[in-house]
């Protein structure tokens, strides 16, 4: 039987790519987002793709309307199998210019969205004992930065409340799965429509990459969900590394760079329109897509993900590299020492 995905945040980014990838192979995907020409713009891309989509507007900020999609996605495709929270709003500011309706909002649909969405889930999930909720996390989930705030809250909290909700499965012996799939900086339209307020136009924190990297990720943690994380991209594992190793050192760094590796050397127009309240691919605006506008600096794929969906590989191919140093090694010091003739 063709598996069921319900995918938040599913019309624009992470969210949209990850639906095609779903319906690559025949999925069915419930679209969950408040803007419906997006959503509708991805429902055609997935059926072209091969897949059956639904689209269900929805604000992931409210627990009533995440609910009523997920009963119209069992009404259209029956019971769920993939869940995957994605949505979210973010304001580009530093916290004391970010106003506490502004900060609550971010916390509202980045964090609440996580916890609406995987309510919803378990609802459907728990009585079949089966099904899997793939959260979509951050590096800076673990390690903040300036200027993000909002954001970077919002996703620790997913960290804290996704490994309290695991135990309790785990508790009850559920064959229901919740991994966390932890994201580089990834190129997506949410640095053209999220609110800002810096002087210059936000942008994401190099090395980007395109939002098909992530998308293969989450595919893979949904079939593979044994796994409490999944790390993409080498800086997302370089950062958590840092943060567990230096710190105090990485503090002091981020003040020092985190504001302008942040930002573009174009000014960034202080009256344009953002999606914190109305979403901008509404039924009056036009469709986002996947991608950013950061398409010549993005990388399509990520080494670091290979290796992390090979483990053995990697195990091997680092095996070999250390018996080949050891014996370099070997062969210079009996070199050293035989005798001169």
């Amino acid at each position: 039987m063709k598996e069921t995905v319900v995918i938040t945040g599913a019309s624009a980014g992470v969210g949209r790519a990850t639906a095609l990838a779903f319906a690559a192979r025949g999925a069915n995907v419930a679209l969950v987002a408040r803007g419906r020409t997006g959503l509708e713009a991805a429902a055609r891309e997935v059926e072209t793709a091969g897949g059956r989509a639904l689209v269900l507007p929805a604000d992931v900020a409210d627990h009533r309307q995440v609910e009523a999609a997920a009963i119209a996605a069992v009404e259209a495709f029956g019971g769920i199998d993939v869940w995957v929270n994605v949505a979210f709003t973010s304001v580009f500011a530093p916290f004391t210019d970010i106003a506490a309706e502004e900060f609550e909002r971010v916390t509202r649909v980045a964090y609440l969205g996580f916890v609406n969405g995987t309510r919803a889930a378990l609802a459907r999930m728990l009585p079949r004992d089966h099904g899997t909720i793939v959260q979509v996390g951050s590096a800076l989930g673990v390690r903040s930065i300036p200027l993000q705030s909002a954001y970077c809250g919002a996703k620790h909290a997913i960290n804290g409340f996704t490994s309290s909700v695991r135990v309790e499965l785990m508790h009850r012996g559920s064959n229901v799965r919740i991994p966390v799939v932890q994201l580089p900086a990834v190129n997506t339209p949410q640095f053209s429509w999220v609110l800002s307020r810096l002087p210059r136009r936000p942008q994401p924190v190099p090395p980007i990459y395109q939002p098909e990297v992530a998308a293969r990720a989450v595919l893979y943690a949904a079939d593979h969900p044994g796994r409490k994380q999944y790390y993409v991209g080498a800086s997302t594992v370089a950062t958590i590394m840092a943060e567990k190793l230096a710190p105090g050192l990485l503090d002091r760094y981020l003040a020092r760079t985190g504001y302008d590796s942040q930002q573009t050397d174009e000014p960034e127009d202080p009256h344009r329109d953002h999606n914190l309240w109305q979403p901008l691919d509404g039924t009056a605006g036009h469709d986002h897509g996947a991608h950013g506008s950061f398409d010549e600096n993005a990388h399509p794929r990520s080494r670091q993900l290979w290796l992390s969906h090979h483990p053995l590989s990697f195990a091997a191919l680092t095996t070999s590299a250390l018996i080949g140093a050891a014996a370099l090694r070997a062969r210079r010091r009996g070199g050293s020492r035989s005798p001169r003739r």
